[in-house]
């Protein structure tokens, strides 16, 4: 009868045995995966330890999306990806398909706002679920605006949020606000500032006494955006609305118009056209009504897509008139 002592070295002997078998298949399957041959006159562990680190830190991003509940999988999202071509350096696995990404440049395709690897061909499979990480968000202004909110978990632009508390506790009886620039080299500044400390950037009055500063901060952000506050594929819906005679129907259309925009946009253009129309309520002592108002933010908030300097121009009216209505309709449309 085999001692105790005996069992625990079998049982310790038969655990080693297991873990150099297990141990050998990883390797097996890392040649695999790395193009290589298995001879007889395998390389020593050394060899394979750097390799196994690299290969399991890369295969975590697998587990995590293939582990993802199907609830999360099918969740719409209003944020594509944004894909660059790149280089990467040492093993890579598609994120999507979880096969190897061969070759020594250009292997595949990088999201640039939140890190996903994936093959050229799989680009156009993978779903709209990018999840923009800070770490990728390399300034504020000129980034997309559903990109930036959903890398901050916000509803809207920290630019917007921040400049228009600073306008409305200290400008809303400033005259000719919004109209009147402040000093381009302190607008630059402004900008500078918030591209490189986000949300710690001071705007108050000890750091720019004059409103008309971050005024011109929050215009130059808007006017930034890639894809502007209304978007490209809503802007014909909006000139349609504009040149309809009829005030309710105006009203309706412009209403469908708004729900053609995604959620940070349609967030972002409620809570600046509440701040307009606060603005105007104030108008005997900033002297800046609706109408003056559209005239300034009208070409910030919409651009026209793609269309000759002709049809551009004679946009610019329609343009004037759809603010316009937001703000004198800005509790009835939102």
């Amino acid at each position: 009868m085999p001692s105790r002592e005996s069992y625990e070295v079998n049982k310790e002997e038969k655990s080693l045995v297991q873990k150099a078998k297990r141990e050998a298949n990883q390797e097996e399957i890392l040649a695999a995966a790395l193009g290589m041959r298995m001879g007889p006159q395998k390389p020593p562990a050394a060899f394979w330890q750097p390799l196994k680190l690299f290969a399991y830190s890369q295969l975590t991003s697998l587990v995590r999306r293939a582990t993802l509940k199907e609830g999360e999988r099918a969740a719409k999202s209003d944020k594509v990806h944004n894909f660059k071509v790149h280089t990467f350096r040492g093993p890579h696995w598609c994120e999507h398909c979880a096969s190897f990404m061969w070759g020594l440049m250009a292997q595949g395709l990088k999201c640039a706002d939140c890190g996903l690897n994936v093959h050229r061909q799989c680009s156009p499979l993978v779903p709209n679920d990018c999840k923009p990480n800070l770490r990728h968000i390399r300034k504020i202004y000129s980034c997309d605006l559903t990109t930036l909110v959903n890398a901050y978990n916000t509803a809207r632009p920290m630019v917007v949020d921040m400049c228009i508390r600073e306008i409305e506790s200290r400008g809303l009886k400033s005259e000719g606000l919004y109209r009147v620039s402040g000093f381009s080299d302190s607008v630059e500044e402004v900008k500078m500032a918030f591209d490189k400390e986000g949300e710690k950037t001071d705007i108050s009055a000890t750091a720019y006494e004059d409103i008309n500063i971050i005024t011109g901060a929050l215009k130059l952000y808007l006017r930034d955006l890639p894809v502007p506050v209304i978007t490209y594929d809503a802007y014909p819906r909006f000139i349609e609305a504009a040149k309809l005679s009829d005030p309710d129907k105006k009203l309706e259309a412009i209403r469908e118009a708004l729900a053609l925009l995604p959620a940070s946009h349609s967030d972002t253009l409620k809570y600046l056209m509440a701040h307009l129309k606060r603005v105007t309520q104030n108008e005997k002592f900033n002297l800046m009504n609706a109408e003056n108002l559209a005239i300034v933010f009208g070409p910030t908030l919409m651009r026209a897509p793609d269309m000759d300097a002709i049809t551009a121009l004679n946009d610019v009216r329609y343009q004037r008139q759809v603010v316009e209505a937001l703000i004198k309709n800005e509790e009835a449309l939102f």
